[in-house]
């Protein structure tokens, strides 16, 4: 769908970026950063930053550059991860399974806190400690344990079927990690997450890399 919000989509997706450096900085004991060292470790100019951060307030104090701590908060904030955000997985199959089984969700403030399947044999099994429901109980569940955001793990042909039931029950924001494209109404927020189109990236890059004269770099 359509990006919807007066922030440019490629600011927010920066910003998650920020988010992971400041995360690593803090961690490494850092306790102030220049806008000039964000950007080198994101890969993007100095002015960059400040302007995607010039969004959301004023951060940083000139010639002391950012509280890493702070801005971290500042960023979780931003990014709605103060509380963290409750998370379902749709499909308990190879896709599924990996995903409930990641371990870099929790730390990052996303729970996992359902996961459902349409088949009949799966239902009561446990994944990672975690329950697998029937779909039919999508509607009882999602409000009970607060899901906010669905991740749909399941075959191309069943995505937009999934989609559908996940918009009904009130899931506004959905991940689609099917290999197709699916429809969904104004208002939900879709992304989706073309693993195979990544690949041919990659491949083009490699024709390119075997392509390029001797001494030329492929940017």
């Amino acid at each position: 769908m359509p990006w919807q919000f007066d922030i440019p989509e490629a600011t927010v997706q920066r910003l998650s970026t920020y988010l992971t450096i400041l995360r690593r900085l803090e961690g490494q004991g850092m306790p102030t950063v220049a806008s000039s060292d964000i950007a080198h470790l994101a890969n993007v100019n100095a002015a960059q930053v400040r302007k995607d951060l010039s969004y959301f307030g004023d951060f940083g104090r000139r010639g002391l550059g950012y509280r890493v701590p702070e801005l971290r908060e500042h960023l979780q904030r931003i990014l709605g991860l103060s509380e963290g955000r409750n998370v379902i997985v749709i499909g308990a199959g190879n896709l599924g399974s990996a995903l409930v089984g990641y371990p870099g969700f929790e730390p990052r403030g996303f729970h996992v806190v359902g996961i459902f399947d349409s088949d009949p044999a799966k239902s009561g099994s446990k994944l990672y400690g975690h329950e697998i429901f029937p779909m039919d109980r999508l509607a009882e569940l999602v409000p009970r344990i607060g899901a906010e955001i669905a991740i749909i793990a399941v075959p191309g042909p069943a995505a937009q079927s999934v989609a559908n039931d996940l918009v009904a029950v009130g899931i506004a924001c959905i991940l689609n990690l099917a290999p197709v494209h699916v429809n969904i109404p104004a208002g939900v927020a879709c992304r989706r997450v073309d693993m195979t189109g990544q690949l041919e990236v990659l491949s083009f890059c490699l024709s390119s890399f075997s392509s390029a004269p001797e001494g030329e770099q492929v940017q």
